[in-house]
């Protein structure tokens, strides 16, 4: 694969601010997240985004969907309808900005699989694939920390029949208990599929105080080092909503970039 794009998110409100912050740094593009309250509703909703996404010029973009406890599967079969209708409006909306990518989650905001049809799971979000893709989206399924998709088995069998292309979350997958308890291995996540993969989300780890930041480029190498296998995997998101950790991240994946592979 040659150099990956990278891209911060939209963690700056102001997009001309935003603007300045990604050219200024580097940066090739900007990964959109929508959650639920600022998902725009009307035909003037959608003409306002699109001119402020249009600051963004020349930047990339992508979207990234992070609604919690909104799933597709859910157990209640009303409740998963309106998961879908919202999940199609989302996919309309990047669609009319001109978007081409977008990521979603299953069990996003959940404790507990128990509320959830895997059955469902599969048959609506293969209905979703199927409805991005007439828009002319590519749409991704990313690993959680923990739930189905935290088991590289399950995460597999869902990209496998249902059809999502995928995100991998390089922190999610570090602490997923099938990995720490080694079951499986990260590697696990992306071998049977290695071309499903377009996107990553790159810091450190998760806990209960949020994304961290590597100190080092050893604690990110062999993380890293697997992207660079994925063929289509060129969108690295650096996926930190505040200044320093997010410069932090830029400065060991900039390291890492540079280090001569062959060695």
């Amino acid at each position: 694969m040659n150099q990956p794009k990278l891209a911060c998110c939209n963690f700056i409100p102001d997009v001309d601010e935003l603007h300045e912050f990604a050219i200024g740094h580097g940066f090739d593009g900007i990964d959109w997240t929508f959650h639920r309250d600022d998902l725009p509703q009307s035909p003037d909703d959608v003409q306002t985004l699109r001119s402020r996404l249009a600051q963004l010029h020349p930047l990339e973009l992508r979207y990234h969907i992070a609604f919690n406890k909104t799933d597709l599967g859910n157990a209640d079969a009303e409740h998963a309808k309106e998961a879908m209708r919202i999940f199609r409006q989302v996919c309309r909306v990047v669609a009319e900005v001109g978007g081409r990518v977008v990521t979603i989650h299953v069990g996003l905001g959940l404790d507990s699989t128990l509320d959830l049809s895997w059955n469902r799971t599969i048959e609506s979000l293969s209905h979703l694939v199927r409805y991005a893709d007439s828009l002319g989206l590519k749409l991704c399924l990313e690993n959680l920390a923990w739930g189905w998709t935290s088991r590289p088995e399950l995460f597999e069998k869902l990209v496998r029949k249902a059809g999502p292309w995928t995100t991998l979350d390089i922190g999610h997958a570090q602490i997923s208990p099938s990995v720490m308890s080694q079951e499986y291995a990260l590697e696990d996540f992306v071998a049977p599929q290695s071309d499903r993969f377009l996107n990553a989300h790159i810091y450190h780890i998760e806990n209960e105080l949020g994304h961290i930041p590597p100190d080092t480029v050893d604690q990110l190498r062999d993380r890293l080092c697997l992207l660079r296998e994925l063929p289509n995997c060129d969108w690295w998101v650096l996926e930190l909503r505040k200044l320093e950790p997010l410069l932090q991240t830029l400065k060991v994946v900039r390291a890492f970039l540079k280090e001569d592979p062959e060695e």
